[in-house]
């Protein structure tokens, strides 16, 4: 029986960039969760897991740091991409950039979900794909620059008014919950809960998918490969088992720290 093929759909630069993502974004949400709830009954215990609440204020700044970190190096390789004249990272069908297509395909897949039409064809990047990257973006903006303001205030203090101050506080609690919410309770759900992919999507952890798999749900893409004779330059071996079992491990811890945070935010605001 010949052995399945599988596609290379990401490197190890993206990937090593959505571990750190995770790894950080968990942190951030472990430890800045008690600070924001210091009055619900599972707060205090929770910091004293790592030392008390100082320690968690210390922690949640390195994985500040380690998030920024990584934001900037992703910035850094799309702008260096963009100088070396690489093609069809703002606009086209391999951009992450949304496109009056991804407004179609949102409707038409709104309509399949009401039996009301076929499902539609995707690409490279499918619509809530897209949302989920620019996401990020609005995050370190909204999140990560009232953070800086919180955590350096004699600096922003020379230029800004106080009450601005009071709104990064508020701002910056409030886009966080919404943050862990959306990331629970949508890109887990789109990533790893849905049919054909429960308990977990491995493709970004070991960067490759079945030929097959890809096929039924990457049409658009698998058609441009094969027409332009470069999908076997796209074929990968498949991955190692012990990769397979480390990353299912990682990726099922990490989905349960993820309802774990965010059944503790339910909890709090009941409990207000």
């Amino acid at each position: 029986m010949p052995e399945a093929r599988y596609v290379r759909r990401f490197g190890r630069a993206e990937r090593a960039q959505h571990l750190v993502l995770i790894v950080t974004f968990l942190g951030l949400a472990a430890t800045g969760l008690p600070l924001l709830f210091s009055d619900a009954a599972w707060a205090r215990p929770t910091a004293r897991l790592v030392g008390g609440f100082g320690v968690t204020g210390t922690l949640h700044r390195l994985f500040a740091v380690g998030l920024i970190g990584v934001f900037l190096v992703h910035v850094g390789s799309v702008v260096a991409r963009l100088l070396s004249g690489e093609r069809g990272i703002l606009w086209g069908p391999t951009s992450l950039v949304p496109q009056p297509r991804d407004v179609v395909e949102l409707c038409r897949h709104v309509q399949w979900f009401l039996w009301r039409g076929p499902k539609p064809a995707f690409d490279r990047y499918t619509y809530w794909e897209k949302f989920d990257y620019l996401a990020v973006f609005w995050g370190m903006v909204i999140i990560g620059g009232s953070g800086l303001m919180l955590w350096f205030p004699e600096l922003f203090a020379r230029f800004l008014p106080g009450w601005t101050f009071n709104v990064a506080l508020l701002v910056h609690g409030e886009e966080a919950l919404l943050a862990v919410g959306f990331i629970v309770t949508i890109h887990f759900f789109n990533s790893h809960m849905r049919p054909r992919k429960f308990p977990m999507d491995m493709v970004m952890f070991t960067g490759v998918v079945p030929e097959g798999e890809y096929a039924r749900e990457r049409p658009l893409e698998y058609a441009r490969l094969q027409s332009a004779s470069t999908l076997e330059a796209r074929l990968a071996p498949p991955p190692d088992p012990a990769l397979v079992r480390l990353a299912r491990l990682g990726g099922l811890l990490a989905v349960a720290a993820g309802l774990g945070l965010f059944l503790s935010i339910v909890v709090a605001v009941l409990s207000r």
